[in-house]
């Protein structure tokens, strides 16, 4: 009886594995080199990206990659600046979602939270955080949001004046092929403030939209307004 059960699994094995295989594997290919989502798990990127977002990341944005490496089969186009990306961080390998700021050739600068670029000092507008759902300072004291004009591309970023953070350094040029990524949480972000450039082949794809989001704090609550919207 027990020989019957075993030959009639192999047997369903042998008609179901190799498709399932060729699924999983299709399936896998897709995710690695096409097309994934990413967890936010932390706050770097408030008021923009909130802990508990699943962001959708285009693989395909800058490149064509050998699925499962970071290995390049075609490239057709670069991070432009303002965009944000999802990339394996220098430090640790850590997969991270930053903003692009500096790219390759520029000269940048920070002085008290204020970028300058190729010696131009950027636009900052001071904006409420009522005006942010959920607002982003809650529980941070005495934070604020102000928009920043990344040369063209108006986003928010989130101050936190008596956090310690490296506010200020002096003019740095980006080497080739190589981009300077911060968080839109300037007081709370590990980024190229603290591991450095990072390289053109350690980027994976550009974060679009959130996809799904859920509040951490709050049981997992769905936060539906966030569904299916446009990262700025």
């Amino acid at each position: 009886m027990e020989k019957t059960k075993t030959i009639k699994f192999l047997n369903i094995l042998k008609g179901w594995g190799c498709p399932i295989l060729v699924a999983l594997i299709v399936a896998g290919s897709f995710k690695s080199a096409i097309a994934d989502w990413n967890t936010v798990p932390t706050g770097s990127m408030k008021p923009t990206i909130l802990e508990g977002d699943r962001i959708f990341v285009n693989k395909l944005a800058y490149d064509l990659k050998v699925p499962f490496t970071t290995k390049h089969i075609a490239e057709w186009g670069g991070p432009q600046r303002g965009e944000i990306v999802v990339f394996y961080s220098p430090a640790d390998n850590t997969r991270l979602v930053k903003r692009v700021v500096g790219l390759p050739g520029d000269t940048i600068a920070l002085e008290d939270n204020k970028l300058f670029i190729n010696g131009k000092a950027l636009n900052y507008e001071p904006i409420k955080s009522s005006d942010i759902d959920p607002t982003p300072g809650e529980g941070m004291g005495n934070s604020y949001c102000l928009k920043e004009d990344l040369q063209g591309v108006k986003h928010s970023v989130m101050l936190h004046p008596e956090t310690q953070s490296r506010r200020s350094f002096n003019s740095i040029t980006i080497p080739p092929g190589h981009y300077f990524m911060m968080g839109d949480n300037r007081d709370n972000s590990t980024d190229s403030r603290y591991f450095g450039f990072v390289k053109r082949d350690r980027i994976v794809g550009r974060a679009i939209d959130v996809v799904i989001s859920l509040d951490i704090n709050n049981k997992y609550r769905p936060r539906w307004e966030r569904f299916f919207s446009r990262l700025p």
